[in-house]
Parts: structure tokens; sequence; C-alpha cells
């Protein structure tokens, strides 16, 4: 079973390091999305790691824009061009860490070879604070030097409601994921061959967190799709970012059943990581 970990990082390369040398194996590689609007020479020492690459095609990336999707899908394209043929590709960010071994991960993934690990809802009928993100227009995308919010208002109380397209149903909520290759290669090319999609995700917020599972949903790979993306994440703080998890969730991190968690920080909290390293030998 081979398995290609993308993440997507902007900071702290210790902390990347140490994600990377928690999941080390031999049927496993590496690739990483450095944040453009980061210097990458602290984090050129993870190449020397085996089965590490950085991705070529960086993307400055900024909260709420389209530009985390684009991210995400010049790397998916530069993995597909290996031509190595992966069982599954696992998204996640700098700030995540398994909470089970590497070998019960790599076991879990080979016995559900085809499945894509997903957490979506229905934005129409279950996930309604979403609504607004694609029922209105949003320019974070544009990057304007003023007067975004302004321009929103103007454009939001003049022009028609937005809908999907197509008859779409719009599915959606956490942007991590992990996924068969050949969904990944379904993406990409509905992406490239679907010009709406750019288009109207390119006018939503936060479209990263609703624009691969609507994807699927709405493709063939449906019924393969499992709603469970595999992730501890706690949102009790009811904020736009989860909760920094720390030594006060150790208990509640080793008796879940996910295969990973988010988010860390170790400048923080480094101790959760060592008790978790203790327990996922």
């Amino acid at each position: 079973m081979k398995l290609a970990h993308l993440i997507l990082a902007h900071s702290n390369p210790s902390q990347l390091k140490r994600l990377i040398g928690k999941l080390a194996h031999s049927n496993s590689h590496f690739y990483i999305h450095l944040d453009k609007k980061t210097d990458i020479e602290p984090f050129l020492q993870l190449s020397d790691l085996p089965n590490v690459s950085f991705i070529k095609n960086r993307i400055k990336v900024y909260w709420g824009g389209y530009s985390i999707v684009q991210a995400t899908i010049n790397s998916f394209e530069e993995i597909l061009a290996t031509g190595i043929q992966y069982d599954h590709i696992n998204l996640l960010s700098g700030q995540d860490y398994p909470i089970k071994s590497t070998a019960n991960i790599h076991q879990f993934l080979s016995q559900n070879k085809g499945k894509i690990f997903m957490h979506y809802l229905s934005v129409e009928n279950e996930w309604h604070e979403a609504l607004p993100r694609i029922k209105k227009y949003h320019l974070a995308n544009l990057k304007l030097p003023v007067g975004t919010y302004r321009v929103e208002q103007l454009m939001n109380a003049v022009m028609p409601e937005r809908k999907m397209p197509q008859g779409i149903v719009a599915m959606g909520r956490s942007q991590w994921f992990t996924a068969s290759r050949e969904s990944i290669a379904y993406i990409v090319d509905y992406v490239k061959n679907e010009q709406w999609v750019s288009r109207f995700f390119k006018m939503s917020w936060a479209a990263d967190e609703i624009i691969f599972q609507t994807i699927l949903f709405n493709s063939p790979f449906k019924d393969q799709m499992v709603n469970n993306n595999l992730l501890y994440i706690d949102w009790s703080e009811k904020k736009p970012s989860p909760k920094l998890l720390t030594m006060k969730d150790a208990a509640a991190l080793k008796a879940s059943d996910k295969l990973f968690a988010r988010k860390f920080n170790s400048d923080t909290d480094s101790a959760v990581l060592d008790y978790i390293d203790n327990f996922t030998l």
C-alpha cells in the first residue's frame, strides 16, 4: 500500500520535521507545499530526509481565499505527475499529528483501498452557516488594496443571489481528507475541464472547505465517500479556527478512534506530542 502525504505548511520547520519523522514509512512519500509568502530556506533541510519532496509550483496562501484551493490542486498535479501509483493521498497541515502508530495507519488504509475519507454536510440542509459562502459574492481572492468589504456589500445588494451551477449539490465541512489516487485525478481533471468550477469558487468564501467534497459527491465516486476525515478536531471554543490541543486534551486524544488530530503548536506545548509518541509506539 503506497501512501502520499501532502502537507500544506507555512511555519515551524522543526514541528514539520517531527511530523514527517513520525509518519515515515518505506511505502510513504511526503510532498510539502510551503506557502510562497514563507522563506523556504529554513525548511530546505527537510529535503535531506528520505522520500521528501517540495512542491515546485508554490502559491501565496491567504485565509478565506481560493489560493489554498489552487495550492492544493497544484500539489495534486505534481504528485500525479510522478506516475507513482499511490493507493491514497492524505492531505494534512503542518499543525496536524498522528494519534495512531504509522503501522496502524497503513494497515487501516490498506484495508480500505478505494475509499475516500471526508467530513461532509449538505450546505443547503445541514451546514446552514456556510450558505452565505456560496450564495453571496466574496472578493477575498482578488486582494483589492482597499474597500473590499464595501464592494462586496454593493455587489450583494444589487446582484442576484448566487446559485450552484448545473444543479450541483454543495457539500462541505473540513478541508482535510484522505482520498484514493483515482478520485484525486478526477478532481484535477474536473477543475481543468469544467471552467465554471474555478470561476464560481473564486467568488466564494473559504472554498477549500466545500469544493472538494462537492466535486466528489456529485461524481461517480460518491459511493466511495465515507463521512469521516479521520481527524480529531475540537471546535468547542466556537472560533473560526479549532482549539489548540495541549496536555489538557491528552486523555481525549488517547481515547479517540481517529488516525490524526489537529491542531498543535510545539512552541506552545510540545509535551502533548511527547505524550502521543509514547502511546503510539
